[in-house]
């Protein structure tokens, strides 16, 4: 069975789906608006957790808790299913389809046939849509690629039953009720709030102070574990920042153009003054990230290179940090 369904490319694949989930169930949602209505722009560093053997940098919260947020916000609800079962996993996601419900999907990367061999590693926290079926082969919405593919169902279990740090457990996830009506600007300002409350957060790995600590740790990882390694985590870093479906910036472009909209959307202009800053803030994470490649693609040496890296990144979290509080008072 092949589901009516429109695909929509998009920066990042948990907004991606999130907007194409609804909008074709008929609530027209831009991708920085569901990005910002679900609070996703966060960071947080987590030295005690490994991924893809370097310590855990993220730029959005846990997989799954934008969507949640912004169901909640809008007053709709979503079903989720986790499973330990592969067969039932199968049935269910198949059962959906026959009733012309498109799932979204948490699966693994690292063995997406369709990705390029350089976006692959070990990263569980990847969202597509399962829209139907064209013979055995499960057709399939990847937000962050400009055309659908598909995958066989040995393909398919395979990502959805990927190993390690948020091993997806085969989940799926799709609205079951959209809102009568919808108050933009108790849902919008509920959103904004979150968000400062959490890059302003008193905790040593969350929001500007997550990003300080990082900082620091940066000077010491070449003494630490050794510059190849050292290396390996700047990479790592800029990475989650620049690859991972965020639309550069670690999120700050799409949460730029979500104080956009949200500002002509309730009429308040500090938040269009607003998305202007932190979309050149957005340039200077690029500037930071360009600066390390140059450092672990070693055509930058010396310890001196680890000392503006850290500057540079302190003085980021100096800007966002003013950032937010001007934001909290616009809103």
């Amino acid at each position: 069975m092949i589901v009516d369904f429109k695909h929509h490319q998009s920066a990042h694949c948990e907004n991606g789906v999130a907007s194409n989930l609804l909008i074709n169930q008929g609530l027209p949602i831009s991708e920085p608006m569901a990005f910002g209505l679900g609070s996703g722009l966060f960071y947080v560093y987590l030295p005690f957790v490994k991924v893809n053997h370097a310590p855990a940098i993220s730029y959005r919260p846990l997989p799954g808790l934008i969507f949640n947020r912004l169901a909640k916000r809008l007053g709709l609800k979503v079903k989720r299913i986790k499973f330990s079962n592969r067969v039932k996993a199968q049935q269910v996601l198949e059962q959906k389809i026959a009733e012309g419900i498109p799932c979204g999907l948490q699966v693994g990367v690292y063995h997406l046939p369709y990705f390029p061999e350089e976006y692959r590693f070990h990263f569980n926290a990847h969202n597509l849509v399962v829209y139907g079926k064209e013979g055995d082969n499960f057709l399939v919405s990847d937000p962050v690629m400009e055309i659908t593919t598909t995958l066989t169902p040995a393909e398919l279990e395979r990502v959805r039953f990927a190993q390690g740090a948020f091993a997806p457990k085969g989940q799926i996830y799709y609205p079951i009720e959209l809102p009568q009506s919808i108050d933009w600007e108790v849902a919008i300002r509920k959103a904004i709030k979150k968000t400062c409350t959490d890059m302003l957060a008193p905790v040593p790995i969350v929001g500007v102070k997550g990003m300080r600590m990082v900082a620091r740790a940066i000077v010491k990882w070449p003494k630490k574990v050794g510059v190849p390694k050292a290396n390996h985590y700047l990479a790592q870093m800029v990475r989650m920042q620049e690859e991972i479906g965020t639309g550069g910036g670690g999120f700050r472009f799409i949460y730029a153009a979500f104080l956009q909209e949200a500002g002509n959307k309730i009429g308040n202009t500090r938040l269009i003054d607003l998305s202007k800053e932190m979309t050149t803030i957005g340039d200077s994470w690029r500037d930071f990230a360009v600066n390390a490649a140059r450092v672990y693609k070693k055509r930058k040496n010396g310890e001196d290179v680890y000392i503006a890296l850290s500057k540079e990144l302190m003085s980021l979290a100096d800007r966002e940090e003013q950032f937010f509080k001007k934001l909290k008072r616009a809103i």
